[in-house]
């Protein structure tokens, strides 16, 4: 994370840094590709639907890994894969948010659904795509937990998830 001391200049060149990747991730990706979708975030309904939505429990308030979040509870067009701005349409927002975090206020955690050992985000695509530019780590959230039906291998395993 670059630090100037000027937090207005911290935080939008942390913007325009994540949009940089953002973009050269895209290119490179359509490059190999020649797929404009495969650097979207993951909507929830794709990974549960087919094996059918049984349930939800709440886990409460937990520390979950920057990297254990791969998807969306929508369907969003504002960030890809590794939440980085998609365009320069949620720059206000997402400046006005790092700010404050820069400042020490405090940050409501965001929250998500957990399908096995991943997370989707129900709210808080901007603080997750903050807490990626800036390289942290880990992220509180408010935890609920997806239970399906996992779909039988080839070997006829399957259970509910847990």
């Amino acid at each position: 994370m670059r630090t100037t001391g000027l937090l207005q200049v911290d935080v939008e060149y942390d913007f325009l840094r994540a949009r940089r990747r953002q973009f050269l991730a895209t290119l490179g990706h359509w490059l190999r590709v020649r797929c404009r979708d495969g650097n979207r975030l993951v909507p929830l309904d794709e990974v549960v639907g087919p094996a059918g939505w049984r349930g939800e429990r709440r886990l409460g308030r937990q520390t979950i890994g920057l990297d254990t979040i791969v998807g969306t509870a929508e369907r969003r067009r504002d960030f890809d894969r590794r939440f980085r701005p998609t365009s320069h349409r949620v720059r206000f927002r997402w400046e006005r948010l790092a700010l404050a975090q820069r400042r020490g206020e405090a940050i409501p955690p965001i929250e998500v659904y957990r399908v096995c050992d991943r997370h989707f985000v129900i709210d808080g695509h901007h603080r997750v795509s903050i807490a990626a530019a800036t390289g942290e780590p880990q992220i509180e959230a408010y935890v609920t937990q997806v239970l399906a039906a996992v779909p039988r291998g080839p070997r006829g395993r399957g259970a509910l998830a847990p």
